[in-house]
């Protein structure tokens, strides 16, 4: 198979590494706390979306108004998976990086 990728290619593959490093540029702790702050107003977007769905749901529910009680229902579905996404996001970025370095 290595007769196939010419021979530049190979050389060049071998050199390229990756090393993500909170030291490498300036303004690092200035980007944590933006992101911080961000998956903050992340979550309080999703808290208040889920409070006015549940509202919405059981005013729809115990006015038997079915778009009003499908609409809440979405909403604080929606606000719970966005939440989940908020919350696993370094995970799962960690892990798909961790993934990515073990090809070769």
């Amino acid at each position: 198979m290595s007769h196939l990728v010419p021979e530049g290619v190979r050389l060049f593959a071998g050199v390229v590494t990756l090393n993500p490093s909170s030291s490498g540029l300036p303004g690092t702790s200035e980007l944590q706390s933006l992101a911080n702050g961000l998956g903050w107003w992340g979550l309080i977007a999703s808290l208040v979306g889920l409070v006015v769905g549940a509202a919405t749901w059981a005013l729809g529910a115990h006015s038997n108004n079915y778009q009003h009680a499908s609409t809440g229902r979405r909403a604080v579905l929606v606000s719970g998976a966005a939440a989940l996404v908020i919350g696993a996001a370094p995970s799962v970025l960690s892990f798909l990086f961790s993934a990515g370095q073990s090809f070769h």
